[in-house]
C-alpha cells in the first residue's frame, strides 16, 4: 500500500490510483482573520 497526501495531483497519478479524495474548505475561522495557535496549526 502506498499512500501520497498533497495537492494538484497529475491526472496520471489520479488515473493509476485505486482512492482519491478531494477536501475543499467550506468554512474556516482564518477567513475571519484568526491567526495559527503555535503547536496547533503551526
Amino acid at each position: 500500500m502506498i499512500i501520497i497526501t498533497g495537492r494538484y495531483a497529475p491526472q496520471e497519478l489520479i488515473d493509476m490510483a485505486d482512492l482519491v479524495t478531494e477536501m475543499k474548505e467550506i468554512k474556516h475561522y482564518y477567513t475571519k482573520g484568526v491567526e495559527a495557535r503555535t503547536g496547533i496549526e503551526k
